[in-house]
């Protein structure tokens, strides 16, 4: 299987074919992160497949913009899937507050389990002001929480140390306790 830096190198020189390979590439990770953190969304409200299409076209699609390498691919991946998740929670939070009535095709409604908004919301007000003091640590979370990498998987994208890593994300989760009071 090829490199996927190398790939993202060949694309970023202008090889179409290269840039034509990177999706099948990467899907399979993608699709992986995604299904880990759709694991802890309610049922029905987005399948990982939709999660990943969605994150491929926000960062470019078919053209991608000058990647340094596979770290830094699945970094903004990840961003891109926390940017898409939140989106989604704040706008079934304004719709259960009023905001947004619109008709629907009764062919469309999905039937929804429980939803935990708020809480999304609130870790992601919180991501937001840990960022503005510890941007590094707050990518740890965003790894973490929002793709469902593993520790030693966040380490590597972030190119650290897994103890690094370990430490990073037990001052990362005293910090956003401190913050988040529910």
């Amino acid at each position: 299987m090829p490199d996927i830096t190398l790939m993202l190198q060949k694309a970023k020189s202008g090889d179409v074919a290269a840039a034509e390979q990177i999706l099948p590439l990467v899907y399979g990770e993608l699709r992986k992160l995604a299904a880990a953190r759709m694991a802890r969304e309610p049922a029905g409200t987005l399948q990982a497949t939709a999660l990943v299409h969605e994150a491929w076209l926000r960062l470019g699609g078919d053209e991608q913009p000058d990647w340094a390498n596979r770290a830094q691919f699945f970094v903004a991946a990840a961003e891109a899937m926390r940017r898409i998740l939140i989106d989604r929670a704040r706008s079934r939070h304004a719709q259960r507050h009023g905001g947004g009535l619109q008709r629907l095709d009764v062919a469309e409604l999905e039937v929804a389990g429980p939803v935990d908004d708020e809480r999304l919301l609130a870790v992601n007000e919180a991501l937001e002001r840990f960022a503005a003091v510890d941007a590094p640590k707050a990518e740890l979370v965003k790894l973490r929480y929002f793709a469902g990498f593993t520790l030693l998987e966040a380490a590597q994208a972030l190119d650290i140390a897994e103890p690094t890593a370990k430490r990073w994300w037990a001052y990362a989760r005293a910090w956003l306790a401190r913050e988040i009071r529910f």
